[in-house]
């Protein structure tokens, strides 16, 4: 393990946030393997000059992260977890969370990402799903359709859109799609929920599930990029609105 960790660290957030990424990142590379024991928090302490306190609550975070465990004792310290497909996935959602509720990343940036990588799974969903992805694409339909309150109907949302990526069955796509369906949308619904229509929403999300059902991937990649489209211009009319522009 590297002892210059110290100097890539950015100085915007807590540091035991960006301690705790650096070897969340080491974790993801291989530098750190399953089973292998990181330094003592003394040694920790010593290699990001901070205090142990300081690297208590980064092995705090990527203990709930599931990335590492502790154990007590002579033997014990901090070890790297078998990481789990769920487990990258929780923690990939919450990075890209984190990444739009700060602004590290800009909404239109991360609308275009996110419609990109749903347009990839749209010959693969077409080509691949089964009879219960459709009943889930129709069941998050017929939910946005029915009176509810923007929790709900945010809800049916993100639901809607896992079950299309899911559709694919490919789980490379569904982890790297977990974080634009499950921590984005969600962000990106309260910022355009005063303008948005429901009913303009839906008639689209019926459109997208028809086109799956009718293994149609150039239908899919149309309404996908409609979507896109309305997303980024319903961010700017209330941008406009609230007189940011």
């Amino acid at each position: 393990m590297s002892d210059n960790w110290k100097s890539s660290l950015p100085a915007s957030r807590p540091l035991s946030t960006d301690i705790s990424d650096q070897i969340a990142m080491r974790i993801a590379t291989g530098d750190l393997m399953a089973d292998d024991r990181l330094p003592s928090e003394a040694e920790l302490a010593v290699q990001f000059d901070c205090s142990r306190a300081t690297v208590r609550e980064a092995l705090k975070r990527l203990a709930a992260r599931n990335l590492i465990r502790t154990k007590r004792g002579h033997s014990g310290g901090a070890f790297v977890n078998h990481l789990t497909f769920d487990a990258a996935v929780e923690a990939h959602v919450a990075t890209s969370t984190l990444l739009l509720s700060m602004n590290a990343v800009d909404f239109e940036t991360a609308a275009e990402a996110r419609f990109a990588l749903e347009r990839a799974c749209a010959d693969l969903a077409c080509a691949n799903h089964e009879p219960a992805d459709l009943h889930d694409m129709k069941k998050a339909v017929d939910a946005l359709s029915a009176r509810c309150d923007d929790i709900a109907f945010c809800a049916a949302d993100v639901a809607f859109h896992r079950a299309f990526v899911d559709a694919a069955h490919n789980p490379v796509l569904s982890y790297q799609l977990a974080g634009a369906v499950e921590g984005m949308q969600p962000l990106m619904n309260m910022i355009t929920y005063p303008d948005r229509d429901r009913q303009e929403i839906t008639r689209n999300y019926r459109r997208l599930a028809n086109a799956v059902r009718a293994r149609d991937g150039s239908e899919a990649r149309l309404v996908l990029a409609e979507l896109e489209a309305l997303t980024i211009a319903l961010f700017h009319r209330g941008q406009a609105r609230r007189g940011r522009v």
